[in-house]
């Protein structure tokens, strides 16, 4: 898993409350557990006119207009400023993987739904809760700014913006230490991959008949 430390972004604005999963990637594409090709399925409903199934191309497609990531200022954005309970609804994690396909490193709002929160920290993306008097400046601040970009500082645990004002914001430990590190479950384990083999070897010489 890729390691946060501090990522500084284009931030797109998706001005909706209650986002749910199926929203984020709609069902007839949870038929691959890769992790990865998520990304042009993101939003799909409400980024194209059609509608869309696995497979199909999206240089095909037609994209909608009026949808947020469809606009030039927001392309290229890997920042999702949203609002409350964003995630909510089914717990596919399949809804991380997409978002991070598509490119967004941080997701910042008044807050997610758990288990959409638990997988964000599990696939690299860093989900950021702040006070809604703060997002709603950052709402304001992003809509009327071409161009606007925030620095996320994991490290530091602020968000900052142009104007040089740090929101700090506060991540459980064990999540900060294992996005810092890039520790996803997996990896986590690997830590220990010279005492598994260890434990390995040892049981092969003591309990021979368990590998007959």
């Amino acid at each position: 898993m890729e390691k946060f430390i501090r990522h500084e972004g284009l931030v797109a604005v998706l001005d909706r409350a209650n986002v749910d999963t199926d929203a984020i990637i709609p069902k007839q594409f949870l038929k691959s557990i890769k992790r990865s090709g998520f990304g042009p399925n993101l939003f799909d409903e409400w980024r194209y006119l059609d509608h869309g199934e696995p497979g199909m191309d999206p240089a095909t497609r037609v994209p909608n207009p009026d949808f947020v990531l469809n606009q030039a200022r927001y392309r290229s954005a890997s920042i999702l400023l949203t609002r409350e309970n964003f995630g909510c609804g089914s717990s596919r994690e399949h809804a991380p993987w997409a978002l991070q396909d598509y490119g967004f490193r941080a997701l910042i709002g008044t807050s997610f739904a758990d288990i959409f929160y638990n997988n964000c920290f599990k696939n690299g993306v860093l989900p950021v809760r702040l006070p809604a008097a703060e997002v709603d400046r950052l709402f304001a601040l992003c809509q009327a700014t071409p161009g606007f970009t925030l620095t996320v500082d994991l490290d530091g645990l602020y968000v900052l913006s142009p104007d040089g004002k740090a929101v700090p914001f506060e991540v459980d430990a064990f999540r900060r230490y294992c996005l810092l590190g890039g520790y996803d479950d997996i990896g986590l384990t690997l830590r220990h991959a010279d005492k598994i083999r260890e434990f390995e070897a040892r049981r092969r010489i003591e309990q021979p008949w368990l590998f007959a």
